[in-house]
């Protein structure tokens, strides 16, 4: 899995809120977040909140990701 894309450590401490908050839902949550935005016509929270989404996904699995030395 490659490593997300992110502009700001806000949207990082905004992932560890919804990972705290709703647990294994969290990602549920950036998803609807994101739909919300795009339903509004906010393309650029829509893409926030798809990379805070990708993010979670990230930070959630339990293996590393790409070659351990």
């Amino acid at each position: 899995m490659q490593a997300p894309t992110f502009l700001n450590r806000d949207d990082v401490a905004q992932a560890d809120r919804l990972m705290k908050s709703f647990g294994p839902e969290a990602g549920l949550e950036a998803a609807e977040r994101a739909e919300q935005s795009r339903d509004c016509g906010n393309a650029l929270q829509f893409c926030r909140w798809r990379q805070i989404e990708r993010l979670i996904i990230y930070l959630s699995t339990a293996q590393a990701p790409g070659a351990v030395h």
